[in-house]
């Protein structure tokens, strides 16, 4: 009988958020929970994002969909520009949870995540790194993803958010 994986996805949401909207759409971040828990066997799927108070209803749609929400505080510069890293947050609850999963899913196309990649595979313990697109990611994180990476860019079809319209 074979055993059921038991994976969790580490998320950098806003690495992912911007780089698919730079190909020109959006991301449907319930579909992508679906994705991840059919195609990766992703159990739990920690989702880091910037916490801003207005966000509330995003944040609470984003649990509605099996994310656990991994909430860095954010900071603004002098001209109301967001800026929240969550890099060390990311490699840290990677790290905490590592007992845990039977392999990580990372889901950025961040380099910073290339030595979280290298340990990880050198430990038989990563599944994937996902990035949004082929020239949406890291040399650094290629080079340490012993060919584990895979393109959101590929499953566009599963994963675009469409706006329903109302009838008329």
């Amino acid at each position: 009988m074979r055993k059921i994986e038991n994976n969790y996805a580490f998320i950098d949401s806003q690495n992912i958020n911007l780089g698919i909207r730079e190909l020109g759409w959006r991301l449907d971040f319930r579909k992508l929970r679906i994705y991840l828990q059919e195609k990766y066997a992703a159990q739990k799927a920690h989702l880091f994002i910037g916490y801003l108070p207005e966000n509330k209803n995003l944040y609470l749609s984003l649990e509605r969909y099996g994310y656990m929400l991994v909430f860095k505080e954010v900071v603004r510069n002098n001209h109301g520009t967001v800026k929240g890293n969550v890099d060390a947050e990311l490699v840290l609850q990677t790290m905490i949870d590592y007992e845990d999963y039977d392999k990580a899913i990372i889901v950025s196309g961040d380099g910073d995540f290339a030595c979280l990649a290298h340990y990880l595979g050198g430990n038989k313990k990563l599944e994937a790194i996902i990035v949004p697109d082929q020239k949406k990611y890291s040399g650094l994180l290629k080079r340490a993803s012993e060919g584990k990476v895979y393109f959101l860019s590929k499953a566009k079809a599963n994963l675009e958010y469409l706006k329903i319209k109302s009838p008329a």
